[in-house]
């Protein structure tokens, strides 16, 4: 190494050097999706969320992060999401990914985001700059044949203004479908679509509203510029958009099937409208590969255990302002109390500290502990020192105790571990695998 530089790239900078570097570090890309990777990552280059490393006047490394938004507890917050991290195997075993990675971290907390996220090709680097496992984008299987016949709503439900009789479906085995837009008892399944490029704003407004009403964790939706290119340019992708509805899927020859990359719903009439699309290529497609979160209603609605989860594909988190995330997240409503917490963040010195964290009514406040004679006090007995990996975990729903047992905290007391278990509470999952 000469003069090592890291700084963000440019459009005058050479930028099939990066996707040189990128297909040395992943695999070659096809020559025809060449053009759309260049197209993808302009922007984040023109708005400086690009990083080149360049060795004198070469190019060795280069990450990036795409400008998004992530649900927790069902509540939006701004998330870098870090992707197209790479190092020339020449220049590998010298720190460079760590110096990367570290002004990264810098410039998204820069930048402001509450949150950052990532899938790791190898952990140990992210791990010691505070990202931890949080979770995953899940992959299942079902078979075609399945989607034409699933549970239909319990009947002894029935009965009542919104019950299950509104979802009735006539004709065939119970729980068959019916085409979209035709009677299903007392309502009929909503209208479907092909969604194009003038359709990006209603697609990420569907997103909110399935993310919001399940409470969603972890998943996420890019900006509306990314999403009217990928509508624009994906050819071999089919969007459907309805109210409260949305899915994208495409055949995969090899498995003789198709593949649900998105499928989100914010009602159940539009998630039986979304299914009924898809159940009608059973004749043609033998297997269907959801990814699906381990809470999705598809588990629930499937008539026997047909569903196989074939690989889940593990994502890292680090809060970037913890104040920021903790506040803007969202909680089960009927949950309060107040809790002690020490962050140790020897790599943003804004989070680190003694804090009060004090949830009521679904509302959460983090503030700094009041400065005593002989250091921070803070409310709820002797604090939990937590550091960012256990921080992140935490944050994505992972059990105080399991934590412990983990050594990522210590300290604390048996009630403020059970009021933190309890607020944080959930599974995080991911559709979208940047």
């Amino acid at each position: 190494m000469t003069s090592l530089e890291i700084r963000p790239l440019t459009a005058g900078d050479d930028l099939d050097a990066q996707r040189d570097l990128g297909e040395r570090a992943f695999g070659p890309m096809p020559p025809a999706y060449r053009e759309r990777w260049r197209q993808m990552y302009l922007p984040a280059i023109e708005e400086g969320r690009y990083l080149g490393v360049f060795d004198g006047g070469d190019q060795v490394g280069g990450a990036g992060w795409h400008d998004m938004t992530q649900w927790w507890g069902g509540e939006p917050l701004p998330m870098a999401g870090i992707a197209s991290v790479k190092v020339a195997p020449e220049a590998r075993g010298q720190g460079l990914g760590r110096q990367l990675m570290t002004e990264v971290l810098r410039a998204v907390a820069a930048r402001g985001y509450p949150v950052s996220a990532l899938y790791p090709a190898t952990m140990p680097i992210y791990r010691s700059l505070g990202w931890e496992l949080a979770g995953a984008a899940y992959h299942a299987v079902v078979p075609g044949r399945a989607l034409r016949s699933l549970t239909p709503p319990d009947p002894a439900l029935a009965r009542g203004p919104g019950g299950p009789s509104d979802l009735a479906l006539p004709g065939g085995p119970a729980g068959s479908f019916p085409p979209a837009g035709t009677s299903g008892g007392s309502a009929a399944l909503p209208e479907l679509r092909r969604a194009t490029e003038a359709d990006a704003g209603e697609v990420l407004a569907v997103f909110g509203r399935a993310f919001r009403a399940a409470r969603a964790s972890g998943e996420v939706a890019r900006d509306l510029g990314s999403v009217q290119y990928w509508l624009a340019n994906s050819p071999e992708v089919y969007c459907y958009l309805c109210d409260d509805g949305f899915i994208a899927y495409r055949w995969d020859p090899a498995a003789k099937g198709l593949v649900a990359d998105f499928l989100a719903a914010a009602t159940p009439q539009a998630q039986r409208a979304l299914l009924s699309l898809l159940a009608g290529h059973s004749s043609t497609a033998r297997t269907v590969e959801f990814r699906a979160s381990p809470a999705s209603p598809l588990w629930w609605q499937l008539r026997e255990r047909d569903a196989q989860l074939t690989r889940s594909d593990m994502w890292m988190l680090r809060l970037t302002d913890v104040r920021a995330a903790i506040e803007r997240r969202g909680y089960p409503g009927a949950v309060a109390g107040s809790a002690s917490l020490t962050v140790i963040d020897k790599d943003i010195e804004a989070n680190a500290g003694t804090w009060t964290f004090t949830l009521d009514g679904g509302q959460a406040t983090l503030e700094r502990a009041t400065p005593g004679p002989a250091g921070p006090r803070a409310a709820g007995g002797p604090a939990l020192t937590v550091g960012p990996r256990g921080l992140a975990a935490l944050y994505a729903g992972t059990p105080v105790p399991t934590l412990r047992q983990a050594g990522l905290v210590a300290g604390g007391t048996p009630e403020a571990d059970d009021l933190l278990t309890a607020a944080f509470a959930g599974t995080a999952s991911m559709m979208d695998d940047f």
